[in-house]
């Protein structure tokens, strides 16, 4: 078969000439039109497929603020109860009162164990939410945000254990760690890019 237009050899059934785009009427009535000659195709999305849009640093500035006065709310009772043991333990050692350098002294063990507590319970805290079904913490779920691999999918509780130790990283120097989420292509904080997460606005 031969293109009407150029005169071109093409093959039975193909829709469009190969060499000058003209229609050579081999589908039927009702098959889709081919793109101008020259022009490129265009491909529809996957199904299911959904445009991610990054949460800045801001929203995630609000969100972790949220987070806190949550876990305030939690970790105050703790503190409360380990001091008042302490001082109850200590109240009724002959002298204790008199000796500022001993009371200092015997207030860091009750310091180390209340800042390992309150650092385990963050760690639970945001790794459990995170790779929850809400892919979010209570901070980020009040503002429609989530926690994804780079694929926009659920995390594991591994994967989003790694990224909370990360954070470790982004707030030892200086926090810069956690400021680079306002201008990283992907809105991603240091952390996120060590454990290869990206925090989303969620799709309604």
């Amino acid at each position: 078969m031969f293109c009407s237009k150029c005169g071109a050899n093409v093959a039975e059934g193909v829709a469009f000439c190969s060499n000058c785009g003209q229609a050579t009427g081999g589908v039927s009535a009702g098959a889709a039109a081919a793109p101008a000659y020259g022009a490129a195709p265009t491909y529809p999305a996957p199904a299911g497929a959904q445009r991610m849009e990054y949460a800045g640093f801001w929203l995630r500035f609000v969100a972790i603020i949220i987070d806190i006065v949550a876990l305030a709310l939690v970790t105050f009772p703790i503190r409360l109860v380990v001091f008042a043991m302490f001082g109850i333990h200590h109240a009724f050692r002959p002298g204790f009162g008199e000796r500022p350098d001993a009371l200092l002294g015997a207030m860091i063990p009750a310091l180390l164990f209340v800042t390992g507590v309150n650092f385990i319970i963050h760690l639970l805290y945001f790794s459990l939410f995170e790779s929850s079904a809400w892919q979010a913490t209570l901070g980020k779920k009040a503002l429609g945000l989530a926690v994804t691999d780079m694929h926009g999918r659920r995390i594991s509780f591994g994967h989003a254990l790694g990224r909370n130790l990360a954070k470790i990283i982004s707030g030892l120097i200086l926090f810069i760690g956690y400021m680079m989420a306002g201008f990283t292509e992907k809105k991603q904080a240091l952390h996120d890019i060590i454990a290869g997460t990206l925090v989303i606005k969620q799709m309604s």
